[in-house]
């Protein structure tokens, strides 16, 4: 038999549950993240009978009853294609027993969660026109690149060294830094050679291991740790996807190739098996990979979700499961708060961490168990280290302290107090019996952990980041773009010593170890450097100018440059001078959307383009001095840009493809884009453009120093390319779809606000006749003298201009009539057609807030800087006679 349908919901605001009868709409007083309103929650019902009125609850008061008629349940809910379950009931607590027989034996159901879920993913994902909350299209970042690309334009955050393996051989430094690279460094007698660039993070490199003699580790501030092959040009093998916030330290066994441990923000620490990371995938797999860019340009396998199987097996285990492959790390767990610090001995068998939570933590990372807890340090704890044995452990806080703790007896045995601020970096030699350290006060102290000797080596004009031994010197990082390499007599540190300024290491607390040394300050050993290699200053401050292609930066020198965003260069070197005055001297009275925002994160100008605000902004191509084409065609700013960046891939796509790609640059078979993508390009947009890939002069990038496209698609995650890396098999997997649509199909979105609407009226007491009564539009980038052509053609002073007619400059002149944009400009006189006799001619002029306009401004900059209202713009026109 056919079913009934009604509804249930709980209580409305202020009425108890027991209040509510059924069938009757009611609500749920808690309100959703993204509405204003308190959320009605919908449950259906299949029920041959009404509860009767003996064991209905009684009927609200009529001030508070809001009743609402019951409509048909698929005119409130239209249910996704897809199956849905349904679900027994609960039986009701006031229904009688004879009651709930009967709708027991009816099959009550209502429908599960997952239907309402899926109810909200067809309303977000389908129809956008009724979408309540559509979803954020992913955006598209280039990152311009200074013309030095062989120098880290960003602090140092991580040191690797890697030393010959043969006799003939050279060393080799990898540096990581917050420009989001890594590089490597070929070391020679005073020379060091960046041999490669290893781009593929999104953001701050800020820890890098080396282990197996090839393999390269790095993680980052994207939440991913990356696995490269350190002797290649600079090719990420892997990419592993699993922590939730930053990852900001890493741990590897220098005896055990094959363990690395990550930990992060997210309070997460990970044991990863390397050998199980780079194994050949299964099938299943492989397929899915190869639906993917490849893997070994970083757009494929290096995207996806991976990670690690399991080492061994615990009770203290989490294992965290992936979405395209089975193999899962080891979750260490037991950190509540940020982890800032990982070490490991060189056997693997142990490995410690520390973080805000003022704590290191012992852990053995073949089953991730937790060992012990060693309590001391009163602030977050920056740094750790081992001995080869696995009983030793140096730490290094933010309480300006080192402590070594034994293992063995788990507790502090020596604390050091030598610097007056944080602890960042810790360094010891083979035998473990000195340490060297630096950190926020800019200083690298050199300290014995026997006698608690220190001796102050070098001071620095940043904090030190990071130090790495290397024979008898020392690599020294800072938040500079520059490393430095120090004298260090690792092998024999009594040397240093003996040359006297050292003082004794008190075990004081922070504020009286500051006391203890002023008076005294110790003299630095060295004063310069024994080799640097540079950097770039990075970029610390900016302003978009509002003509909206030029930005004015300045570095940490103090130089100021100027920066033409569409070619991505440097146009003006200013020098040393005043930011605000240079910027007051560029001001322009000119009004162009914001189509683009920017950020120095990295050092650099990284620029944002997001749809469809990106595509607000137009120039008339006279204004970019774009040959060849009518001084009045628009040229929009963004989809240019799009060209420009990516004009190298297409050239490859076109090599790659040949024939098969089609002459308006759809993909060939198998590269297709989704049905989603296809349906979502066909929207109202620039169908008119020709469809061309020419790349006009202002939005031709350097292929000397190309920028480098920051982006995701439909699958994976982020990836960072040079534009000269791209090799034309990158697609809707890599790209997001709008930017494909916009470069091989010319289209755009739909776009707002491109119109501005304005009244025509003549000046106050002038004769002049009134044109016209209604609210004229036209685009805003529109010039003033476009309106004096349609006033003068709508006058008909002398003779019926029908050459203007014939141009098109305004529609007719009704009410609500638009201006269209003409196919000439009508820059000439306008009284050419009459007797040169004439000495004096009529002319029009516009006028706004009582200022006469001049002819080339724009309708948007009138409105933002002559109007400043934000009711619709109003413009007088009046006659005045001039020669």
């Amino acid at each position: 038999m056919t079913l009934p349908l009604t509804l249930l919901s709980s209580s409305p605001p202020g009425v108890s549950p027991s209040c509510s009868s059924l069938g009757r709409p009611l609500y749920n007083t808690t309100r959703n993240a993204d509405s204003k309103k308190p959320r009605k929650i919908v449950r259906a019902r299949y029920s041959s009978v009404r509860p009767s009125s003996a064991t209905s609850p009684p009927p609200l008061p009529p001030k508070r009853l809001n009743r609402r008629p019951i409509l048909p349940f698929k005119t409130l809910i239209s249910f996704p294609s897809t199956p849905y379950r349904l679900f027994p009931l609960s039986r009701p607590a006031a229904a009688s027993h004879s009651q709930t027989s009967h709708l027991a034996g009816n099959s009550a159901f209502e429908v599960s969660r997952e239907v309402i879920s899926a109810m909200h993913r067809v309303g977000s994902a389908g129809n956008t026109s009724n979408s309540v909350r559509p979803r954020k299209e992913k955006k598209f970042t280039y990152v311009l690149n200074d013309s030095d690309d062989t120098k880290h334009c960003a602090g140092i955050n991580c040191l690797a060294v890697l030393k010959s393996s043969g006799p003939g051989g050279s060393d080799y430094l990898f540096t990581g830094s917050r420009d989001g690279t890594l590089k490597r460094w070929a070391l020679g007698e005073d020379v060091a050679t960046c041999s490669a660039t290893f781009e593929s993070h999104v953001d701050w490199v800020n820890d890098a291991v080396l282990t197996g003699g090839n393999t390269l580790v790095s993680c980052s501030s994207d939440t991913t740790v990356k696995i490269w092959n350190c002797l290649s040009d600079g090719t990420c093998t892997r990419t592993l996807r699993q922590h939730s916030d930053y990852v900001t330290c890493l741990a590897a066994a220098e005896n055990n190739s094959n363990i690395v441990a990550s930990g992060g923000l997210g309070g997460e620490v990970f044991i990863w098996d390397l050998e199980a990371a780079l194994a050949p995938l299964s099938k299943s797999n492989d397929a899915a990979e190869d639906d993917g860019a490849p893997s070994v340009n970083g757009l494929g396998s290096s995207l996806t979700n991976t990670s690690m199987r399991p080492i061994g097996s615990s009770n203290n285990i989490s294992l965290h499961a992936t979405q395209s492959q089975g193999y899962t790390p080891i979750s260490a767990k037991g950190h509540k708060e940020s982890v800032y610090a990982l070490a490991t001995n060189e056997r693997g068998t142990l490995l410690v961490s520390g973080g805000t939570e003022k704590v290191v933590r012992v852990w053995d990372p073949r089953t991730g168990s937790k060992n012990m807890k060693l309590r001391g340090h009163t602030d977050n704890i920056r740094t750790l280290l081992l001995d080869s044995t696995g009983r030793f452990c140096l730490s290094g806080s933010s309480d300006s302290m080192i402590r070594l703790w034994d293992l063995g007896q788990q507790r502090c045995v020596h604390s050091y107090a030598v610097h007056t601020d944080s602890v960042w970096a810790l360094a010891s030699t083979a035998a473990f019996n000195h340490v060297y350290s630096g950190g926020r006060d800019s200083s690298l102290y050199l300290t014995d952990l026997e006698t608690r000797e220190s001796v102050l080596l070098c001071t620095k004009e940043h904090p030190i980041s990071r130090l790495a031994l290397h024979d008898d010197s020392i690599w020294v990082a800072t938040t500079d773009s520059s490393v430095d390499r120090w004298p260090s007599e690792a092998h024999n540190p009594l040397k240093v010593f003996q040359r006297g300024g050292s003082f004794l290491a008190g075990n004081l607390s922070f504020s009286r170890a500051r006391v203890s040394l002023e008076g005294s300050a110790p003299v630095p050993v060295y004063r310069e450097p024994s080799f640097s290699i540079p950097g770039t200053p990075a970029l610390v401050q900016h302003e978009i100018l509002n003509n909206r292609r030029h930005v004015l930066t300045k570095d940490t020198t103090g130089s100021v440059k100027l920066w033409e965003i569409t070619k991505g260069m440097v146009i003006e070197n200013y020098g040393k001078v005043s930011f605000d005055k240079k910027k007051e001297g560029l001001f322009e009275m000119v009004s162009i959307p914001a189509w683009y925002t920017i950020d120095t994160r990295l050092g650099s100008l990284s620029v944002h383009l997001e749809t469809p605000q990106c595509f607000s902004a137009e120039m008339y191509s006279t204004d970019l001095n774009i040959a060849g084409k009518p001084e009045d065609d628009k040229v929009n700013l963004a989809r240019e840009t799009l060209k420009g960046l990516l004009s190298h891939w297409l050239t490859k796509r076109r090599q790659r493809f040949g024939s098969q790609a089609s002459a308006n640059g759809e993909i060939p078979s198998g590269k297709d884009m989704s049905t989603r993508t296809l349906a979502l390009s066909r929207i109202e947009g620039d169908g008119t453009a020709e469809n061309d890939h020419v790349v006009y002069p202002p939005f031709e990038f350097s292929a000397a120093s190309p920028p480098s496209i920051v982006t995701e698609g439909s699958q994976g995650g982020p990836w960072r390319k040079k534009i000269t890396d791209l090799d034309g098999t990158e697609d809707e997997k890599d790209f997001p779809w709008w930017v494909l649509d916009c470069v091989l199909n010319n289209r755009l979105p739909p776009r707002e606000n491109t119109k501005c609407s304005f009244y025509l009226h003549p000046c106050e007491g002038s004769t002049a006749q009134i044109l016209t009564q209604g609210k004229l539009s036209a685009p805003r980038i529109l010039r003033i003298h476009k309106v004096v052509n349609y006033v003068i053609e709508k006058m008909v002073l002398d003779k019926p201009l029908d050459s203007m007619n014939a141009d098109g400059a305004f529609a007719p002149g009704m009410p609500g009539g638009q201006i269209s944009h003409p196919a000439v400009g009508g820059d000439g006189p306008f009284w050419s057609g009459l007797k040169s006799r004439q000495k004096l001619k009529p002319c029009i002029e516009i006028l706004c807030n009582n200022q006469v306009l001049p002819p080339d401004m724009s309708l948007a900059t009138v409105r933002a800087y002559i109007w400043k209202k934000p009711e619709d713009l109003i413009l007088n026109y009046r006659v005045v006679l001039g020669r």
